[in-house]
């Protein structure tokens, strides 16, 4: 039994994994071509978020194996045995499987004794958060970035939101390649008292981190993911990189680019 369960977890990962990948593709959220990261390094794919958290079913399913890590309840997010995202439908059981692996049992748990709300950054992160606590019935809050005085950047819970003291929060986040986002959220978190049971992010680009350690008081907590995805980057110039090397045209994605730009750059 012990050589058994772990290489079924393994499996059951994999699986998660295969699925969190189709749901990304299927959706256009991961792209490849010839891309101006926001490092200024050149890549020859890319994730966009926003593509697969604008369609409700495909995020409903990947929230539904956040919500699994705390939960512990097995079974799909929606309707038993399948999981049909947008006219595609996942293998039979896979979303059963999927909570299975992201808790490791199958034995439900009250879910009052794992989580009393979720929360995730601005932007991706609200979303998350809503509907990983829609399914598991608490709560959900985000940070927003502000600047305090001296101009530093840093996480805070405004318009009202509030943790009180000894309450379980799951960190919920998009896409983890150096963390920032989540490791700012963790003090804002702490200083209301609230415990954090567990980090989760859909995507983790930044080399398989297994914990996120706190700035502040340098507690360290589990982080999961549901895929990992190694994206090698390059800089730019036709010695350096592949696609500058063919002139293939260079395109900046995300909030701040505005398209195509110049090749090489």
């Amino acid at each position: 039994m012990t050589t058994i369960k772990p290489a079924a977890d393994l499996a059951v990962r994999a699986a998660i994994a295969a699925r969190t990948e189709a749901l990304f593709r299927a959706s256009g959220a991961f792209r490849e071509g010839h891309f101006l990261l926001k490092s200024g390094r050149h890549g020859d794919a890319y994730v966009e978020k926003f593509a697969v958290l604008s369609d409700p079913a495909a995020t409903s399913e990947l929230c539904g194996y956040f919500a699994a890590s705390v939960s512990g309840q097995a079974g799909a997010p929606g309707a038993p045995g399948e999981a049909s995202v947008a006219g595609r439908t996942a293998p039979p059981g896979a979303a059963v499987a999927g909570r299975e692996a992201m808790t490791g049992a199958t034995a439900a748990v009250p879910l009052s004794s794992r989580v009393d709300l979720v929360a995730g950054p601005t932007t991706g992160g609200v979303i998350l958060a809503f509907e990983t606590a829609r399914q598991l019935g608490v709560r959900s809050i985000f940070a927003e970035e502000v600047r305090g005085a001296d101009g530093a950047a840093h996480r805070e819970f405004r318009r009202g939101f509030s943790i009180h003291p000894g309450e379980r929060v799951l960190l919920v986040d998009d896409i983890l390649t150096t963390g920032g986002s989540l490791l700012a959220m963790i003090p804002a978190v702490e200083a209301l008292g609230g415990e954090i049971i567990e980090c989760a992010v859909m995507v983790d680009r930044s080399g398989g981190r297994a914990a996120l350690t706190s700035p502040v008081t340098g507690r360290v907590y589990p982080l999961r993911s549901l895929w990992q995805l190694d994206l090698p980057t390059y800089e730019g110039g036709a010695a350096t990189c592949p696609k500058c090397a063919v002139a293939e045209p260079l395109y900046a994605p995300g909030s701040t680019g505005t398209g195509v730009a110049t090749a090489g750059a």
